[in-house]
């Protein structure tokens, strides 16, 4: 590559799904805007898990979770495989220094995670909000340097917390005006719920803000890849920890040399795996060979569909709940694997809205083993199909799709229940 590599900047939130300006949500986030409005917007991206570390582990190594090793939560006990698959170590074979500040969430502990990655630095703010990571990641774009380098900055926000009055840690928007999203009823306490989120949304939306303003002021802006997304969707009952469109979508903005910017917006179905594989294009390097994904840049330049299907999974959360899904461009099939059959209420966070849909008789429902939804004409995957007659033949071929990109990936549950790891902590799914 004959011109210098551009420093790769990758700002990552918790749990905030695609609630955030851009994607139409309504709370003001002005500085995500505008960066939809300079870069690259993908509509229709999805993690390859709807849990934290599994989701985060897929992205950056590229691979699907199980294959990664991150099968469950790494600060329960789970870790990966090999822990040189990380894409800090390709950058580092390319010249790249590198830093992670605030949540990473792929090894613990959290203090030591740095290291056992193998970042080169690992920046200590003084507490895990976002207000002292912005701080820590300001101070690293000041410094004066002349390698490229890769930043991670994690902000702990939009997870919910448990250490104050509100929820997702801030005070609410007024709740009285507020609609809380469409699979939850409409009710005082789902509309506070909401309204916390979106509290906690325009706090990473001033925290991301004040990154980009760093990097620009340091004279960086035009040379530096940037990378903005989530690990999975909201923690609210129906979301998080499912594998719904809700559970799975994600926000991905890229904006970097070329052809990712303009404000452009990309409706082709992707996934987190293929950022991988994009910057191994952009900075002209050879894809390592266990990657699954594929470049988006064919995506942003000609509208090129990446994949016929996309695949996710749940194996641990709070406790084991073992589904798979297959996702095309129109349908969705999730197959449930083992017992209960009901919710497993520790992989739902604590919240009001949980326990409106707990009164109302949520924990005594069954739930099918297999699910298929349209999601042209039920993109709220209210219509479960799959014990339809006329669509029979369909579930067939997307559960031998599925059962197929088990196989290949050498998923541990068609072997049965997947091992949680020696002295892992597990709840019970009861």
């Amino acid at each position: 590559m004959d011109e210098p590599r551009p420093n790769i900047l990758l700002l990552h939130t918790h749990d905030t799904g695609r609630m955030i300006g851009p994607y139409g949500a309504p709370v003001a986030t002005p500085h995500l805007d505008r960066f939809a409005q300079e870069g690259v917007l993908f509509r229709n991206a999805f993690s390859a898990a709807p849990t934290c570390s599994p989701s985060r582990a897929a992205l950056l190594t590229g691979q699907s979770s199980h294959e990664a090793g991150m099968t469950g939560l790494a600060h329960r006990g789970f870790s990966l495989h090999d822990p040189s698959q990380h894409l800090v170590h390709t950058l580092h074979e390319h010249g790249y220094t590198s830093a992670v500040v605030g949540i990473s969430h792929v090894a613990a502990p959290a203090a030591e995670e740095g290291r056992l990655l193998g970042y080169h630095e690992q920046l200590e703010p003084a507490d895990p909000r976002a207000a002292a990571v912005t701080e820590a990641a300001v101070g690293y774009l000041r410094r004066p340097r002349s390698d490229p380098f890769f930043l991670s900055v994690g902000f702990l926000e939009t997870h919910t917390m448990g250490d104050g009055p509100h929820l997702f840690g801030y005070p609410p928007l007024d709740a009285r005006y507020v609609a809380p999203p469409a699979t939850l009823p409409d009710t005082p306490a789902t509309r506070t719920d909401t309204a916390g989120l979106l509290a906690a949304v325009q706090v990473v939306d001033r925290a991301v803000g004040t990154v980009l303003a760093a990097l620009e002021e340091a004279g960086l802006a035009e040379d530096t890849l940037v990378i903005i997304t989530t690990d999975h969707g909201v923690a609210l009952p129906g979301m998080k920890c499912t594998l719904s469109d809700r559970g799975t979508g994600v926000m991905l903005m890229v904006r970097g040399p070329g052809d990712l910017s303009g404000g452009r917006v990309c409706d082709v179905m992707v996934s987190q795996l293929d950022i991988f594989p994009t910057l191994c294009e952009v900075l002209d390097i050879a894809p390592p060979p266990w990657l699954q994904g594929r470049s988006l840049l064919p995506a942003v330049r000609d509208g090129v569909e990446l994949h016929d299907a996309i695949f996710s999974e749940v194996s641990y959360h709070a406790a084991y709940e073992p589904q798979r899904a297959v996702r095309t461009p129109r349908w969705k099939y999730v197959r449930r694997y083992g017992e209960p059959r009901g919710p497993v209420l520790p992989n739902v966070d604590d919240s009001a809205s949980k326990d409106v849909w707990v009164a109302a008789g949520w924990a005594e429902q069954e739930r099918p083993a297999e699910e298929l939804y349209d999601l042209v004409l039920d993109p709220t995957e209210g219509r479960d199909l799959a014990a339809s007659t006329e669509h029979q033949a369909l579930r067939a071929s997307l559960e031998e799709r599925l059962l197929d990109w088990m196989r290949r990936t050498h998923d541990p549950l068609l072997e049965g229940r997947v091992p949680a790891p020696a002295g892992a902590q597990v709840d019970s799914a009861g």
